[in-house]
């Protein structure tokens, strides 16, 4: 076993503690990895503070990890001691059903394995990216671009992921105009690739107050949602737009805002339901739908055109020890516009 040193909660909305546990010995196709840098998602929040039902303690959380390949299995030949890798939101899926033999591993039928928070088929619990090591299957390790800092690029295993996969989807590129409502963690990774894509890219935000920034990242506008006369003047303008926020929000305005045929995707998830009125779908053969993260091939094509365009996200490197004042911080959007975690202060 490998001696793992972490911050774990013992409890529902307990503080994060330094924590010492065990992982598996490296199997024929494992890789070991040195924990460099670990980005801090808002969905850690929810976990640890079991907003969504369903957490275990003592949980190590952290899904959007990057480091250097320390020890491999035997048979591993897709990666060799010293390349720079990732791991992102799963470490394991059933690879024999529909979904995992299509590439989407994340829509499992039988389940993805969690990076954290979760268990492996034969019971062994997944600890997250909160450490030092971790153990992962070579098939579901992601190569980082040599090109993009390791930092700045760990939030791409999540929410970088999180928006690439609805924009390819749903085809975002030139003549397309996009909407992203929202400019936090996820948001801004829409903006960055959208932009990239060649959309044209909208941010619809409650205020004015971060439109330099929209500006910056890629934005060809940026509206106020508080002002009426942003659902008025873009009424049937979108052929995509993309919820980032966790909030609640009057979602039949803004399928008023979609073009005939038009989507808007739901990637943030509210505490409560989101009342839908029929004639909201109807009236403009509109679709509401969602996305998750995307599958390991997915996840590698986001970063490989991440490093072909030089897109990483924006963050506030911060010390493990800080990392209770970090939630906090989260959940009061005091952050532009990801926190990662230096491993090195471990």
């Amino acid at each position: 076993m490998i001696a793992t040193k972490g911050y774990a909660a013992q409890a529902a909305k307990a503080d994060l503690k330094p924590f010492h546990f065990e992982r598996r010995d490296p199997k024929d196709h494992d890789v070991v990895i040195d924990i460099k840098f670990c980005g801090v998602c808002h969905s850690d929040i929810h976990q640890v503070r079991d907003e969504w039902g369903g957490s275990v303690f003592p949980m190590v959380p952290g899904h959007e990890i990057v480091g250097v390949v320390a020890r491999i299995g035997p048979k591993v030949t897709r990666y060799k001691v010293g390349d720079r890798v990732g791991v992102g939101c799963f470490v394991d899926s059933c690879r024999h059903c529909e979904c995992c033999k299509k590439g989407y591993e994340q829509y499992c039928d039988k389940g993805m394995v969690q990076t954290y928070n979760s268990q492996y088929y034969d019971g062994e619990r997944t600890m997250g990216g909160y450490s030092n090591v971790i153990v992962v299957d070579e098939n579901y390790v992601l190569r980082m671009p040599d090109a993009l800092p390791m930092d700045a690029s760990a939030p791409l295993l999540c929410a970088g992921i999180t928006l690439y996969s609805p924009l390819k989807h749903w085809q975002a590129g030139p003549g397309k105009r996009v909407g992203i409502i929202g400019l936090g963690g996820l948001g801004h990774m829409g903006v960055k690739i959208g932009h990239a894509m060649g959309a044209e890219v909208t941010v619809l935000s409650q205020t004015l107050k971060k439109q330099a920034d929209g500006k910056r990242l890629g934005a060809d506008h940026f509206l106020a949602t508080s002002d009426p006369d942003t659902f008025k003047s873009r009424k049937n303008y979108f052929d995509l737009i993309i919820n980032t926020v966790a909030a609640n929000i009057d979602i039949n305005s803004y399928l008023d805002l979609l073009r005939m045929d038009g989507t808007m995707v739901v990637v943030g998830v509210p505490s409560e339901p989101m009342p839908v009125g029929a004639f909201s779908l109807i009236f403009g053969r509109h679709r509401l739908a969602g996305s998750g993260i995307g599958g390991v091939a997915e996840t590698q094509e986001m970063l490989d055109f991440c490093g072909k365009h030089g897109i990483v996200s924006d963050i506030e490197l911060i010390k493990i020890q800080q990392i209770n004042d970090a939630y906090e911080r989260v959940v009061k959007s005091d952050v532009r516009y990801r926190f990662v975690i230096d491993m090195a202060s471990l």
